[in-house]
């Protein structure tokens, strides 16, 4: 304690001690007084370090054999002896268990300074969720004092919101001593705060669960990272896909054109129809039908165009990969037929369903049909082929995953190109900015799967596109 002489303890034990003294030996009492000397011993350890606890137990030890002397100078009988050795006994057993006391809390005392030292928010509370450790780190973070949390109910104090059920979390704790996750918690000021979570369960020596440890990582600034991340790439998406209509000019201009002039073309003719000297109804019926159903056919174009020309934010949800690899192929079949490409289409019948945004996967399986047919622009002499497979893989056991394979028989790449062909702003085309395949893989990672290529054993390339699979059947 600051402030205090260092004789004040020494002569503080003295001053308690004497009266005990003075009793054992002043009075005719037939009783252990000195046993009371335990009363001197087991505070000392709170304000003397060992050597000065020692002190004092000697102390109290010599006081009671110097009361035994006098009283007893004369006359040493049996019971007196006996009271003699049950108050030395009494006086060193304490002394021996307030060293070891004493060593405990000095230990303990250790390593929680030690958890001081970190820079993360570390707390324990006991099964009713009460805190009953609280170290500088969670009051850096959370901006309560210790004094001031002790005792709070954690989930209170900190507002806690949790990814799941609160009693799920804890179902997993109590199953395997430990969980993490991230939470939401909020500070004194009231500002939010996201930290990635880690639990300890500490037990007692017959397995019962008596305490939670909780160290929390402040990840609120790499959340809001993470956030800005993800919308930059979504910007960036969004211009690929423009840049990518851009390309697909001549296709969309024929996919919109070929229907509305056939809406023509029946419109002409259910007037024909109509304009007989007899109405043949029929005819005129079947006209309209046709109108109808092509203007539905240039609408579904205009509405895979807008999709794509669209700026959402992800939305992921169950979907069919052959769906997506048949809208793909509706706007670039036309570019496949202006440069000569025969495509092959392979969709594996009854395939699982994979959690994504649509309008992205679909940007990809464009990219990679478009980077083929671009890269057999220049083959002659060689058939122009675009095969587009899809299939299930490692299905034993689990759901597996869903692959969508693009090859062709172009130039291919090169060792050094094969080396940058993911690298943003790299482009094996003159006119190309470089990142499309970038971009691929940033959408196809951001669903959990990956985005490899291999040359073939002839000509061109292969592109393998794996994606996880959901155990639901695809809608």
């Amino acid at each position: 304690m600051t402030g205090k002489s260092p004789y004040f303890f020494p002569a503080l034990a003295v001053v308690m001690a004497a009266p005990i003294f003075a009793v054992d030996t002043l009075t005719p009492l037939d009783t252990a007084i000195a046993v009371l000397y335990v009363a001197v011993i087991m505070p000392s350890a709170h304000f003397l370090g060992r050597r000065g606890v020692l002190a004092v137990s000697g102390t109290c030890v010599a006081l009671t054999l110097t009361s035994f002397v006098i009283v007893h100078q004369d006359d040493w009988e049996g019971s007196a002896l006996v009271r003699l050795i049950v108050s030395l006994s009494a006086i060193l057993i304490t002394s021996l268990l307030t060293l070891r006391n004493q060593q405990v809390t000095s230990a303990l005392r250790e390593q929680a300074n030690l958890l001081n030292l970190t820079h993360d928010a570390i707390f324990v509370r006991d099964l009713a969720d009460r805190i009953t450790y609280w170290n500088r780190g969670a009051e850096e973070l959370y901006g309560w004092s210790r004094a001031e949390a002790l005792g709070q109910t954690a989930a209170s104090l900190l507002r806690t919101r949790f990814p799941d059920t609160p009693a799920r979390i804890h179902a997993a704790l109590l199953a395997d001593s430990q969980w993490a996750g991230e939470l939401t918690h909020f500070k004194r000021d009231g500002a939010q705060v996201t930290v990635l979570s880690r639990w300890s369960l500490q037990r007692d020596k017959s397995g019962r669960p008596i305490a939670v440890m909780e160290t929390n990582n402040d990840i609120t600034e790499r959340k809001r990272s993470e956030v800005m991340l993800q919308k930059a790439q979504t910007e960036l998406a969004h211009a690929a896909r423009v840049a990518t209509m851009g390309e697909l000019t001549a296709s969309i201009a024929h996919e919109v054109n070929q229907p509305l002039a056939a809406v023509v073309t029946n419109g002409e003719a259910c007037l024909r129809w109509l304009g007989r000297d007899v109405p043949d109804l029929g005819e005129a019926r079947a006209s309209v039908e046709r109108m109808i159903s092509n203007g539905r056919r240039a609408s579904n174009v205009v509405s895979r165009l807008r999709a794509l020309a669209r700026r959402d934010d992800p939305d992921h949800v169950a979907l069919n990969l052959n769906d997506v690899v048949e809208d793909a192929l509706a706007l670039v079949e036309r570019e496949a037929d202006s440069h000569h490409v025969a495509v092959q289409i392979d969709l594996q019948l009854a395939l699982p369903a994979v959690s994504g945004d649509r309008v992205q996967l679909q940007q990809v399986v464009i990219n990679l049909m478009m980077n083929a047919i671009q890269a057999m622009a220049g083959v002659s002499g060689r058939a122009r082929r675009l095969a587009v497979a899809t299939r299930q893989e490692g299905a034993a056991g689990g759901a597996g995953c869903v692959t969508v394979e693009v090859r062709d028989t172009g130039i291919g790449v090169d060792a050094q190109g094969a080396e940058h062909l993911f690298t943003a702003f790299y482009s094996t085309k003159k006119e190309g900015l470089g990142m499309g395949l970038s971009i691929c893989r940033s959408i196809i990672e951001a669903h959990g799967g990956r985005i490899a290529f291999a040359a073939n054993p002839d000509h061109g390339m292969k592109f393998t596109v794996k994606l996880p699979a959901l155990k639901e059947p695809a809608p």
